[in-house]
């Protein structure tokens, strides 16, 4: 492996050190002075000045002009909001993926995308004996899974560039790895509503998935149904489309969404 960066690991024991900075405030103590936080974190309060300084030029930080102590700052809070939201997706859409999965028969997913990749955050097993298997929090790429292609459809192009890196990795034979060919697929999505995965993401596996939005309209995560291909034919795949759309803008109008 090759030797770390000149600086790194200074650079990683300040993003460390800042770290347990931000910590070490509570609701019992929101506001804490340099010296203090230096005693508590073990360093020279010249350091603790510079790291909150740092911070506070971030947003992360906010020092009270009457007395020079510091507190949280409001970029954490818009941070902690898109964490709560997207609690808040996962905790509106379990009942609903619960019918899906018993009208579909079939595994079905809650997926949100984190840069190149889709994570899942629920993933409920078909019951049949033969079904995909699934874990909770597993990431694949973006561009190949029906998930991934159902939020970057309706994503800001900055998005899109992230999860279109110059060289796409195949998962397997049928994966598309040239961009240009994924950027027509995600046209066919904002044109059908839907996305599919022909064993692009996974060989023996189809899948399709619906974008869901929230209050504001924007796409926030998707709704994800896949089979095995010996039962999830191409014909009976399409036969699902519905209730997968169906799935997803209910969850939607949960949200706030209004078409």
């Amino acid at each position: 492996m090759a030797d770390a960066a000149p600086g790194s690991t200074s650079r990683l024991s300040s993003v460390a050190a800042s770290l347990r900075l931000l910590k070490a405030f509570t609701a019992q103590e929101p506001e804490i002075g340099i010296s203090e936080l230096a005693r508590r974190l073990g360093l020279g309060k010249s350091t603790v000045h510079r790291l909150a300084s740092t911070l506070s030029a971030e947003g992360f930080l906010e020092q009270n002009p009457q007395d020079g102590r510091y507190r949280l700052g409001l970029a954490l809070f818009s941070l902690g909001t898109l964490v709560r939201r997207r609690m808040d997706i996962a905790t509106e859409a379990l009942p609903h993926l619960h019918t899906l999965r018993e009208k579909s028969n079939e595994t079905v997913h809650l997926a949100v995308l984190d840069g190149e990749d889709i994570v899942y955050l629920y993933n409920l097993e078909s019951q049949q004996a033969i079904r995909i298997r699934s874990y909770l929090g597993v990431r694949k790429p973006a561009f190949c899974t029906s998930e991934g292609r159902a939020i970057l459809a309706f994503s800001p192009a900055d998005a899109v560039a992230r999860a279109l890196p110059p060289k796409l990795a195949a998962r397997t034979a049928a994966t598309l790895t040239d961009a240009a060919a994924v950027r027509r697929a995600l046209d066919e999505v904002r044109r059908a509503g839907y996305a599919v995965d022909d064993e692009e993401s996974e060989e023996g596996q189809r899948g399709i998935a619906a974008p869901v939005r929230d209050a504001s309209g924007s796409v926030v995560a998707a709704v994800g149904m896949a089979g095995p291909i010996q039962r999830l034919t191409k014909k009976s795949l399409r036969g699902m489309v519905p209730l997968v759309m169906e799935t997803a803008d209910v969850l939607s109008a949960r949200l706030g969404y209004r078409a």
